[in-house]
């Protein structure tokens, strides 16, 4: 099982920025697949940005450019850093482990960009 500490959400204005993190428990932690997905009400839940073990990354084409996902793998945390925020960046914000065969979700983020 994996616990999670998320952290960073909040209120912000447009083209303001804020940083997302995620602190997961469990060995598998540092093998696995680290991301960040949304869910805006209403819509699917989409991927947003993973990072694999040894560093590829891959992003929702809209958030290309603005947003940027890291990973301590020491420290078992996976960041979202998003920049040049928009009101259509407004969702809660999961953070993800994912690997062969697992798959854990925290507990959500909520992240609001409105002036």
């Amino acid at each position: 099982q994996v616990q999670f500490v998320e952290s960073g959400g909040g209120l912000v204005q447009p083209g303001g920025s804020l940083r997302l993190s995620c602190a997961a428990s469990g060995s598998i932690v540092s093998l696995s697949v680290m991301g960040w997905y949304r869910q805006a009400p209403e819509k699917q839940r989409e991927m947003v940005a993973i990072i694999t073990s040894g560093g590829t990354t891959n992003y929702l084409n809209s958030v290309k450019g603005r947003f940027i996902i890291s990973r301590d793998n020491a420290k078992n945390t996976v960041f979202l850093q998003m920049s040049s925020l928009k009101p259509e960046d407004t969702a809660v914000y999961y953070c993800n482990i994912a690997g062969n065969p697992y798959n854990y979700w925290g507990q959500g983020t909520q992240v609001t960009v409105s002036s």
